[in-house]
């Protein structure tokens, strides 16, 4: 078995010093704007968040029960406190504790000033207004203090950060209801090819059904980004250059599926050589050799190939790094780990490869992969059935079934 990569002229870069490549081209995007907090799942914070008030505002009770002075407690005998009222949440107990007295109280109410403790509902008896406490009744237990979660004036979250739902509550509870935010990433993706055909219309001979915008449109989902389908371009060098000359003018980002590798009709890298430049032009990848990166005036160029796994594999390996970065996100790394192969897997050493696998964990927490199916770069059906890469080195020469290999899982959900 021949590897593409060993009929290349020259060393083709690998999938990290593509990655290298990108991290030094892409200068994150400067702009913010300000946003409601309701509309700010998702975006990328641009200014740290201090909090301004305590959390908890007042001191209030972890459980419903009855809220006591520790004085009154008799260290390994009952005693009997008088109810001398309720503190409801949002309705505070008005008067003021008197000695012998204790307060009925419910989850989130504020503590009276002379109690320091709070009894669990089901370990008291009540009598009319009496209330017995039990011998081993804990003192100075079930009241979360003032500021026990946030100080106020401190750190709530610092920028950069792409804010996630528990962000937005943590920020709501202590009152900040707008945030400032970087602007939307805008994306326009295109599908290049006289191939292809629309959904909702019959293939004639020699036609496919247009799978990439598709799956571009999916990869894209992400609340940093504003993304416009430009829908498929024709085989036509003239009518490729202008569509991505005139997208250049309004987008910060461009990507293409198909037309990038070296048939007759792949204007993709002589367009960007010539309206713009080329960072590079292929990698030691597999799937997803023919991938273009440069520059076509402002706006950054992804060519992606043509097959519909490479581009996702490319996307989620190369194109989803460089539209964080650019978008102003910190960077996080995937999640990847080593688990017992147990199919025998084909590889010739060249390239980098992420074959498609299904990952298992039995009872005893350890992992185990199987491939998904057949690997061709044009097969979906073994992508759909997958959960995880098999990421396998590029002078791995196959493995056999009981090897270690290193995942990377498609969620974390398994």
């Amino acid at each position: 078995m021949i590897d593409a990569c060993s009929l290349e002229s020259k060393p083709l870069l690998t999938v990290n010093e593509a990655l290298q490549r990108i991290n030094a081209a892409i200068q994150p995007i400067e702009d913010s704007e300000p946003v409601d907090l309701k509309n700010a799942v998702g975006r990328v914070l641009s200014e740290s968040i201090y909090s301004p008030i305590n959390i908890p505002h007042d001191r209030n009770a972890a459980m419903d029960g009855y809220a006591f002075s520790s004085h009154e407690c008799i260290a390994g005998h009952e005693f009997t406190l008088e109810l001398a009222g309720v503190s409801w949440a949002g309705r505070p107990f008005a008067g003021q504790l008197q000695s012998g007295q204790c307060v009925r109280i419910f989850t989130g109410a504020v503590v009276p000033e002379q109690a320091d403790s709070v009894i669990m509902q089901e370990q008291v008896q009540v009598d009319g207004q009496t209330v017995r406490f039990p011998a081993n009744t804990a003192i100075r237990k079930n009241i979360r203090e003032i500021g026990e979660d946030v100080k106020s004036g401190a750190l709530l979250c610092d920028q950069p950060k792409k804010l996630t739902l528990s962000d937005i509550g943590l920020f709501a509870s202590a009152g900040v209801d707008k945030v400032t935010v970087k602007r939307r990433l805008k994306i326009v993706f295109f599908s290049t090819g006289d191939e292809l055909t629309p959904l909702g219309q019959a293939l004639d001979s020699g036609k496919i059904y247009d799978s990439n915008r598709y799956l571009l449109n999916g990869l894209l989902l992400d609340d940093a980004y504003q993304v416009v389908d430009g829908g498929v371009i024709a085989d036509d060098r003239e009518v490729l250059e202008e569509a991505l000359v005139q997208a250049a003018n309004n987008f910060d980002v461009i990507i293409t599926t198909g037309g990038a590798s070296v048939g007759e009709a792949d204007y993709v890298k002589e367009i960007l050589e010539r309206c713009g430049e080329v960072n590079f032009w292929k990698i030691a990848m597999k799937p997803g050799k023919p991938l273009a990166f440069g520059k076509i005036g402002r706006s950054y160029f992804f060519g992606l190939p043509g097959n519909p796994v490479a581009v996702v594999t490319t996307f989620q390996q190369l194109v989803d790094f460089a539209l964080k970065r650019l978008s102003g996100a910190p960077e996080a790394k995937p999640l990847r780990f080593t688990a017992t192969c147990t199919s025998a897997l084909k590889k010739a050493p060249g390239r980098q490869e992420f074959q498609r696998g299904i990952v298992t964990q039995n009872e005893n927490g350890e992992f185990y992969v199987a491939s998904s199916g057949s690997q061709g770069s044009h097969i979906l059906s073994s992508l759909s059935r997958s959960n995880c890469y098999i990421i396998l080195p590029s002078d791995c020469a196959g493995i056999q079934a009981g090897d270690k290999v290193v995942i990377e899982p498609f969620s974390v959900f398994i």
